[in-house]
């Protein structure tokens, strides 16, 4: 950003990966409320075929667990809902489409109203799903742990030298 940028307003993007094929669900809403995510659920529910069960990865946003969400959750059974642990969004791979699409359309942007932010944002989602391919983890698992005990322990010295 230059030190001109000038913010015209924000827009929450709630995604769906679908994990196997690389299509994305996606929808702009003003807010990030229970209201938002349950119109959010509502679209998903309509877009995938029956009975097929929904897996959802999520964050531990407070607006994913509210009483009207587990209300909704309630009655449609198919929904299973999983957590990430604190500061492991990188487990959830709709993660890496939000990444994908900062780099490639929204960051180098400049957009004069939300309108047009997500006038881009839709327009990507339409070209990605045009040609979806899905996520490939590079690493193996034990890659992945080996390098997180390295940064532990890293960690664990830098403490323990204070």
């Amino acid at each position: 950003m230059t030190h001109d940028y000038k913010r015209h307003g924000t827009t929450t993007l709630f995604a769906a990966l679908d994990v196997k094929s690389g299509l994305v669900i996606g929808d702009c809403m003003p807010r990030h409320r229970a209201k938002e995510f349950l119109i959010f659920l509502r679209r998903i529910d309509r877009a995938v075929k029956k009975p097929r069960d929904i897996h959802l990865v999520l964050d531990n946003y407070a607006t994913h667990k509210t009483p009207e969400v587990q209300a909704w959750l309630e009655k449609h059974p198919r929904f299973k809902l999983h957590f990430t642990p604190t500061s492991a969004s990188w487990l959830n791979l709709v993660e890496r489409f939000f990444a994908e699409i900062t780099a490639k359309r929204i960051r180098r942007g400049s957009y004069s109203s939300v309108d047009d932010l997500e006038g881009a944002i839709y327009d990507y989602l339409l070209q990605h799903n045009a040609k979806p391919k899905p996520f490939v983890w590079s690493k193996t698992a034990k890659d992945i742990l080996t390098r997180e005990r390295r940064a532990l322990d890293a960690l664990d010295q830098i403490r323990g030298n204070r």
